[in-house]
């Protein structure tokens, strides 16, 4: 069979190698000009089902009512004539329930802790070389309410098969030395043992040129026009330079896919969530952390990557706009200089900003739609680099008529 993959991210690009593993003819098409220059580019670098919970929740409604006439909250919401973003929030809203986040973040829990097992393999057996540092990953609260309510909140991912341990600032410091000096700003930690990071952009490069090997072909740098249909079925996917035609085409451009369904009658219930990442250079500082983690009082998460220290933070709703403005990462920054203050060098950072693919109840949209060739692989969110192995893995298999390893109830389209 032959398939065309459209989206060279991090998702598509695994979806391509897993199709090509399984015998078919692959080709994956994107605007950019080489893979991973997207959302993939400069994520957390975390891969984190340690951070799993889903977004949708009942504090949710009134952080984004604050962030309405609040600059500093780590989830921005402003108001914009977009009828779309509307559509979206009243279905967020309708899942911030206790009853509902706790089936989306088990949802989401059990499709990372698949997709982590099946990256771990991939990544062995394609021999792909991405910074990985293994060791776990450190949750960090600063104020003793907040430590208990995560605790608290542990349980439902530790009762679900998640390595969890609540640890002291001692307990801290051990398993983090670099956190030393910033010691006594912590009220505890939630140190998941089997999270890990690494470095999502040379991963993506690493396995597109072993996906090439095997046959996969990249069509890059030509712009998506549009899919032409006919009856139930896509026929080509036009381009700027060609038209490209396939047996089965997978749907995969994060947030762009809902652009390139709506002509199709499809509505996708995903919306552009921009998250700020900054990178800066370790340049022989002896001071990086080696676990990655989250502040959670700040919303900021950090890894090393390499020679690089990644801080990635704030979700904010502004539509398709990938600006970068250096005023939005002084909170990074700030955070940064205070608990690794000889971590890099901060008079050299690289800004950037991506957008992730949110649906409103948190997991991702998999698999078959109303178009009998056309599938999913898609919405992601957050998560894109924890999930992509596993939500690629699932979607190659039913594109092969095998039915997935992993019970796919409430993740795919017709949950909407």
């Amino acid at each position: 069979m032959r398939v065309v993959v459209l989206g060279a991210g991090v998702v598509g690009v695994t979806t391509a190698w897993y199709l090509a593993g399984d015998g078919h003819e692959v080709v994956v098409v994107d605007r950019q000009a080489a893979v991973g220059r997207e959302t993939s580019f400069a994520n957390a670098g975390l891969i984190a089902p340690g951070h799993v919970y889903s977004w949708a929740s009942p504090r949710a409604p009134m952080i984004l009512l604050r962030s309405l006439w609040q600059e500093d909250t780590a989830l921005r919401f402003r108001l914009k004539a977009d009828p779309r973003m509307w559509g979206w929030g009243l279905r967020f809203l309708a899942n911030c329930t206790a009853a509902r986040n706790r089936a989306n973040t088990l949802r989401k829990l059990s499709l990372c802790l698949y997709s982590q097992k099946l990256l771990r393999e991939l990544a062995q057996s394609a021999g792909l070389q991405f910074d990985h540092i293994a060791g776990g990953l450190l949750y960090l609260y600063r104020e003793r309410g907040h430590f208990e309510t995560g605790v608290a909140n542990m349980a439902m991912l530790r009762d679900n098969g998640l390595p969890l341990e609540a640890v002291d600032p001692d307990r801290i410091v051990e398993l983090e030395p670099q956190l030393a000096g910033a010691k006594h700003k912590f009220a505890g930690a939630i140190y998941a043992a089997s999270d890990e990071s690494g470095d999502c952009f040379k991963f993506t490069e690493g396995l597109a040129a072993a996906a090439a090997r095997k046959g996969v072909r990249f069509h890059l740098g030509d712009p998506i026009l549009r899919l032409e249909k006919s009856n139930d079925r896509i026929q080509a996917v036009v381009t700027e330079q060609s038209r490209l035609e396939g047996d089965a085409y997978v749907l995969a451009l994060g947030s762009y896919s809902p652009v390139l369904a709506r002509p199709l009658g499809l509505d996708l219930p995903i919306y552009p969530v921009k998250g700020y990442s900054l990178t800066l250079p370790i340049d022989g500082r002896a001071g990086a952390p080696a676990l990655g983690g989250v502040d959670e009082a700040n919303l900021v998460a950090y890894a090393r990557l390499g020679d690089n220290l990644r801080l990635t933070a704030t979700a904010e709703f502004a539509g398709y706009d990938t600006t970068a403005d250096p005023k939005h990462f002084q909170g990074m920054l700030r955070v940064a200089r205070e608990l690794f203050p000889d971590a890099a060098d901060y008079d050299k950072p690289r800004y950037w900003a991506c957008l992730r693919p949110m649906t409103p109840d948190g997991p991702p949209i998999l698999g078959r739609t109303p178009i009998a060739n056309l599938h999913l692989n898609t919405g992601q969110g957050h998560m894109g680099w924890t999930m992509a192995a596993g939500c690629s893995r699932i979607v190659a298999d039913i594109i092969g008529g095998r039915r997935p390893a992993l019970d796919i109830a409430g993740l795919t389209l017709d949950r909407y």
